[in-house]
C-alpha cells in the first residue's frame, strides 16, 4: 500500500468524556487496562499493511504525543512513520487560527498529502473501537473506481436516530445522506431494503439503515479539491453530504464490533464488556494484534486476592483479602488489603513511588498512591495516579447522574469518576 496514507483525526475538546479529558487528548484516554484509544486505528492501520500514517492533534496533546512516539517506532528501511500534526502558525495563518472542524484540520495539512506516489487518503477517527482491514476497503474503494468511499454499518431504525444514515442503489453507490434522522418520516427516507445487505453476505437481521463509521477512503485529487474549493470544516456533516452529491461515493459494508467512544457512560460499559465471557472485542486475536507501547514491568503480584472475570494488567500489587469483580485493573495498580473492587475500571499509574517518596508523602500526610486498605470502589472510573485512602467509599450510593464538577471526583452519567492525580483521604465518603 505505498500508494496510500492514513490521517487519523485526533478529536475536538472531548468534552463530552470529560473528566477523563481534562488533562489529555481523547484519544489519548486509556483504554482497556494498557492500551489508549489512539492504540485502535493505528493498529488497524499497521495490520491492513498501511504504515505512513499521520495523527493530527490539537487540544491537551502531551500525553497523546508522548504515547505516540514512544510506541511507533519503524526501522529505516521500511519507510514507514506514525508522525504527529499539531496545530500550528504559519506564515499565513494568525496565532489564533486553530483547526475550526476536522475537515479544517487536514485543509491546514494539505501539504503532507500532495506528495509524489500518493493517490488515496485514508480518513479515521482516533476515539472509536473496532477491527477493520482497511485493504478490503480499499478493494471496494478500487473496484467501483469510487471518488470516495465510506464505511458503513447495518443498524436498526431506533440505533439509526443518532448516526449519520445513508441511502445506497443496488450498486452500493450513496444516493442520499440523512444526519441524525429522527421522525419515522427522515428514516424512511433513507430506510434500505434488507433483502439488499443479505445478498452482499451479511445477515441484515431486520436492520434495514446504513449508518455512516466516519471512516473515508478519498482519491487524492477528490479531496485536495473538496478542501480547495470549499470553506467547509467538518467531514460528516459537510464534506461528505457535498460529496454524495456531486461524486461517486460508494458503500463499503462492515458488520464487526464498532463502538464510537464518544461519553462517559459508553466509555465505561465498552471497557467492561470487555471483562465478559464473550467479549464483543477480542484484544487476544493473534492474526490482527492491538500494539501499544511497550514497558519493562513485572508481572503482576496477588497475596490471598480474590479475581473474578477481570483484567490485571503488568506491575500490580494486590494485597491481602482484597476482592476484584467483574472489572479492569491497569498497570502499576497497587490496591491494598481488604479493598473492594467491583464493576469498576481503575486506570493504574505512570510511576512508582520511591521509599523517599513514599516517606515524604506521609510527613505531607498524603496517602501513597493507590488504593488504601479496606477501601470499596463499586461502578466508578479511578483515572491514573490516584491516592485513595484507607476506607474510602467510592460508590454512588444517593443515584447520582451529574453532579457539579470539583477538583477530585465528579458525577457523569450516574459513574463516579476520581480525576488524575486526585487525593481522597482517608474515610472519604462520595456525596
Amino acid at each position: 500500500m505505498r500508494n496510500i496514507i492514513a490521517l487519523v483525526l485526533g478529536g475536538g475538546r472531548g468534552s463530552r468524556l470529560y473528566p477523563l479529558t481534562k488533562y489529555r487528548a481523547k484519544p489519548a484516554v486509556p483504554l482497556a487496562a494498557k492500551y489508549r484509544l489512539i492504540d485502535i486505528p493505528l493498529s488497524n492501520c499497521l495490520n491492513s499493511g498501511i504504515n505512513r500514517i499521520y495523527v493530527l492533534t490539537q487540544f491537551l496533546s502531551a500525553s497523546l504525543h508522548r504515547h505516540t512516539r514512544q510506541s511507533y517506532r519503524f526501522d529505516q528501511f521500511s519507510g514507514g512513520f506514525v508522525e504527529l500534526l499539531a496545530a500550528q502558525q504559519t506564515m499565513d495563518e494568525g496565532a489564533l487560527d486553530w483547526y475550526q472542524g476536522t475537515a479544517d484540520a487536514v485543509r491546514k495539512n494539505l501539504r503532507y498529502i500532495q506528495q509524489p506516489g500518493i493517490e488515496h487518503v485514508l480518513i479515521l477517527s482516533g476515539d472509536q473501537l473496532y477491527r477493520m482491514n482497511y485493504d478490503d476497503m480499499l478493494r471496494t474503494h478500487l473496484d467501483n473506481n469510487a471518488d470516495v468511499t465510506i464505511g458503513a454499518m447495518p443498524v436498526s431504525r431506533e440505533s439509526a436516530r443518532s448516526l449519520g444514515v445513508m441511502r445506497a442503489d443496488e450498486t452500493g453507490r450513496v444516493q442520499g445522506f440523512l444526519e441524525k434522522p429522527k421522525t419515522d418520516k427522515e428514516l424512511d427516507l433513507v430506510r434500505m431494503d434488507p433483502a439488499w445487505i443479505d445478498q452482499r453476505g451479511i445477515q441484515s437481521q431486520g436492520r434495514d439503515c446504513l449508518a455512516s463509521m466516519g471512516i473515508y477512503i478519498f482519491k487524492r485529487e477528490t479531496l485536495v479539491a473538496a478542501l480547495d474549493k470549499t470553506p467547509y470544516h467538518d467531514f460528516g456533516k459537510e464534506i461528505f453530504p457535498a460529496s454524495v452529491r456531486s461524486k461517486k461515493v460508494q458503500v463499503h459494508l462492515f458488520d464487526g464490533y464498532w463502538e464510537d467512544i464518544g461519553t462517559i457512560r459508553a466509555f465505561f460499559e465498552c471497557n467492561l464488556s470487555l471483562v465478559g465471557p464473550n467479549p464483543p472485542f477480542d484484544f487476544a486475536d493473534p492474526s490482527a494484534p492491538v500494539y501499544t507501547r511497550a514497558r519493562f514491568l513485572p508481572p503482576s503480584r496477588l497475596e490471598g486476592a480474590t479475581v473474578n472475570r477481570s483484567w490485571i494488567a503488568e506491575g500490580c500489587e494486590i494485597g491481602q483479602g482484597a476482592v476484584i469483580e467483574n472489572s479492569l485493573i491497569g498497570v502499576r495498580c497497587k490496591i491494598g488489603s481488604g479493598v473492594t473492587i467491583r464493576n469498576s475500571y481503575i486506570m493504574g499509574n505512570d510511576y512508582y513511588e520511591t521509599e523517599e517518596d513514599c516517606q515524604r508523602n506521609a510527613a505531607a500526610n498524603l496517602p501513597p498512591i493507590g488504593i488504601g486498605a479496606g477501601s470499596m470502589i463499586k461502578g466508578a472510573i479511578i483515572d491514573k495516579n490516584v491516592r485513595i485512602g484507607r476506607d474510602a467509599w467510592v460508590v454512588n450510593e444517593n443515584g447520582v447522574v451529574d453532579g457539579e464538577d470539583n477538583d477530585q471526583c465528579v458525577v457523569r452519567d450516574g459513574i463516579p469518576c476520581v480525576i488524575k492525580d486526585a487525593v481522597l483521604p482517608d474515610n472519604w465518603k462520595l456525596g
